[in-house]
């Protein structure tokens, strides 16, 4: 069975992330969607409601399972016997990022690879820190995001 990991910490799941998590369970036999949970990062979300509010977007996708994991992504892949990691690509600025990140992975851990899918056009402004800022400030996120991660940012930004 070929398993890639997805990770990412998906502060939130934007509907560019569920194009991407899509289009890679096509690829490969099963996905993990892995929900990185750093320390040194100041998330909205806690990251069981990460899993739950991705969970629910991809209850549909029949080979993706989310878990939330921490410390280095390919110790994380050779505990679930993944494969292949997937990172999404929207712009040429993600690139330099993600050729640094696949260049330490490969380092670490040759028997891995990294597969990079371009997003879709429609989603390549798309970034959770966009979705925070347009929700912040009571913005239509109705096409960013699914209706419950939508609802869920309400709730954080809107209920006190």
């Amino acid at each position: 069975m070929r398993v890639a990991i997805y990770p990412g910490s998906f502060d939130p799941f934007t509907n560019g992330h569920c194009d991407i998590l899509k289009r890679a369970a096509g690829l490969f036999d099963h996905i993990i969607v892995g929900v990185l949970v750093n320390p040194s990062k100041s998330c909205l979300f806690s990251p069981e409601e990460r899993v739950e509010m991705i969970s629910e977007a991809a209850k549909d996708i029949v080979n993706v399972r989310v878990i939330h994991f921490n410390g280095l992504l390919v110790d994380f892949c050779h505990q679930t016997k993944a494969c292949a990691i997937i990172r999404g690509l929207r712009a040429v600025s993600d690139y330099e990022f993600e050729m640094q990140m696949f260049s330490v992975n490969h380092q670490l851990a040759k028997d891995i690879e990294t597969i990079f899918l371009m997003s879709s056009p429609r989603y390549s402004f798309l970034s959770s820190s966009i979705v925070k800022e347009v929700a912040r400030y009571k913005g239509d996120i109705s096409k960013m995001v699914t209706p419950l991660i939508e609802e869920k940012l309400k709730e954080k930004f809107y209920s006190s």
